[in-house]
């Protein structure tokens, strides 16, 4: 069985669903701490030729706590209405606009102030849109020792999943032994996404915006090329 582990990103980059494409189960920690100017309530779109942030507004907390334990802020009300607008007039005269706004829409206006049931919750419409098969779970369901760090904490993972294979991206070869997950009777791999362009309206191409853009451009079809579209080492 081949496991990939994640964080939850906000409308990810579609190396993300490459990831997911790629995998039988995938696992989404949210028993992981909240992470400052990273892809976990943020990402970028197409604005005027230019790439430009979407944000999801946090209530004021401390800084250590889990994803999970955070929330989206009262503001968040009115801000949902200025960000669909802003897809909305960003992307209107996007070929697949009609077919993919309801989608966000949907993902948007999703009634769960809970940071990480809001964010998976659009992970998992994506995934079902782009007719991805894996499996999605969440971290702190898994009765493992979570006080691990690291390595070790994916270690446990994958035996706690019966993962043979686990596939991680190549940000991460740095970090993980091939010789230590072989030595626990699993098979380390690496995912590299190759370069994938699109027609951006008339603009020069910007890659790696938020899947939003991709699905804005592309069809069901085209994507499901791209999402292999990828190398693993």
């Amino acid at each position: 069985m081949k496991l990939g582990i994640m964080q939850p990103y906000f409308f990810p980059y579609i190396g993300y669903f490459q990831l997911m494409y790629a995998v039988d189960e995938f696992v989404v920690y949210d028993n992981i701490e909240y992470t400052k100017k990273g892809w976990i309530n943020r990402n970028r779109i197409l604005v005027n030729g230019q790439d430009a942030y979407i944000t999801l507004p946090l209530k004021k907390d401390s800084d250590i706590l889990n994803v999970k334990d955070r929330f989206l802020a009262d503001s968040w009300e009115v801000d949902r209405k200025k960000m669909l607008n802003r897809i909305k007039e960003s992307y209107s005269k996007a070929i697949y606009f009609h077919e993919v706004f309801p989608l966000i829409e949907e993902c948007i206006l999703f009634d769960d102030k809970n940071l990480f049931n809001f964010i998976l919750h659009s992970i998992e419409k994506i995934k079902n849109h782009l007719s991805i098969s894996c499996s999605v779970t969440i971290s702190s369901a898994l009765a493992i020792d979570h006080t691990k760090k690291a390595q070790q904490k994916v270690l446990e993972i994958c035996k706690n999943r019966k993962a043979d294979i686990y596939i991680n991206p190549i940000g991460g070869v740095e970090l993980y032994s091939k010789e230590n997950f072989a030595e626990q009777g699993i098979a380390l791999s690496f995912i590299k996404s190759n370069d994938i362009h699109y027609r951006q309206f008339n603009n020069e191409f910007i890659p790696w915006l938020s899947i939003i853009d991709v699905m804005m451009f592309n069809t069901k079809e085209q994507i499901e090329e791209m999402l292999k579209l990828k190398q693993v080492y």
